[in-house]
């Protein structure tokens, strides 16, 4: 299998506390991956790994390798402004910019040097389109992203980061705020990203990964238990500590 995203012994250390202990995982392109576990496992730990924004955070420590597309991100000279374009990221809570719904998706092409009003025009609605959001915004471009309701302020983070065209989307438990009628919606958004992009979503969530994910890794206690076929992970898992998470008898 071609990795689009890939760890290897992968280590990382707030302080003397071990958060994640040899995770070796392997993403697909173009495919939706989520990651399960109980609180406090490493999920989220494991998902920031991946556009070391954990590096944002005193006192971390990390050893192995994190390859996108077989280069190492952590290797010297690595342009971390350039990696996060690459690999983006979609938080727990829309936190759209206190902007317009305009300047919030042109503020990362702006940051990477694109200046032209039709160029940004152009980017704005393709941003929007790609999230569903065109039709229901393109008279309010004008309007503050922090009057949307929060449906559609998750769907502006979304636009926001495929806005700078990144090959990986990182989504930390995207639809934790939502209703279940925002939520399904959000995750139909997740099927057709995944056709052009390779997406990472952690969630606490089971139904959610099992109903949107091709493959799903459980970890437990800063290590990955296990990670293979979606299908496979929710009705036939190979270790008894899967199971007992999937089935309920514990997290």
């Amino acid at each position: 299998m071609n990795a689009k995203i890939q760890s290897e012994d992968l280590d990382l250390f707030y302080g003397s506390f071990q958060a994640l202990k040899g995770v070796n995982i392997a993403i697909r392109p173009q495919s939706i991956t989520a990651i399960i576990g109980p609180s406090g496992c490493g999920k989220s730990t494991l998902l920031r790994c991946f556009n070391r924004m954990n590096e944002l955070i005193p006192g971390v420590r990390t050893t192995g390798r994190i390859l996108l597309d077989g280069a190492d991100v952590y290797a010297p000279g690595t342009r971390l402004t350039q990696l996060r374009k690459r690999v983006g990221m979609v938080f727990q809570r829309p936190n759209p910019f206190p902007l317009s719904v305009y300047d919030n998706i042109a503020y990362g092409p702006r940051a990477h040097g694109i200046k032209a009003r039709a160029d940004l025009d152009a980017i704005v609605q393709r941003s929007l389109r790609g999230t569903q959001l065109w039709d229901a915004l393109k008279d309010k471009l004008h309007l503050s992203a922090l009057d949307l309701p929060p449906e559609q302020q998750q769907r502006l983070c979304i636009s926001r980061v495929i806005a700078v065209e990144p090959e990986v989307v990182l989504m930390d438990e995207p639809c934790s705020a939502l209703d279940p009628i925002a939520t399904e919606h959000i995750e139909e958004l997740m099927r057709e990203l995944a056709r052009s992009y390779t997406i990472v979503i952690v969630t606490h969530n089971m139904q959610q990964a099992a109903r949107v994910s091709h493959e799903t890794g459980f970890m437990l206690l800063g290590e990955l238990i296990e990670f293979g076929l979606t299908e496979a992970i929710f009705t036939a898992p190979s270790d008894p500590r899967t199971e007992a998470y999937v089935t309920g008898r514990y997290g």
